[in-house]
């Protein structure tokens, strides 16, 4: 019973590194709040919006994959 739970235990750790390996493969999408905060903007300019937690994030209207992102000046630390 106690290799049943080693070889089990094991196993999940070899998988937890395979779903870790494909989280850096896609990086992170922009939220939905720097994109509508572009929407209707052109390329450059200066914009700013709110996050769900209640901040003001003030960026620059950047187009990623054909579409225009607020990039923020100071963008947040992982």
């Amino acid at each position: 019973m106690n290799k049943t739970a080693i070889l089990i235990g094991l196993l999940s750790l070899s998988t937890a590194g395979c779903f870790a390996k494909g989280d850096r493969e896609h990086p992170r999408q922009p939220p939905p709040e720097a994109i509508e905060a572009c929407d209707g903007k052109a390329e450059g300019d200066t914009v700013s919006f709110e996050t769900p937690r209640g901040e003001t994030v003030e960026g620059t209207c950047t187009l990623k994959d054909d579409t225009l992102v607020a990039m923020p000046e100071h963008p947040p630390q992982r």
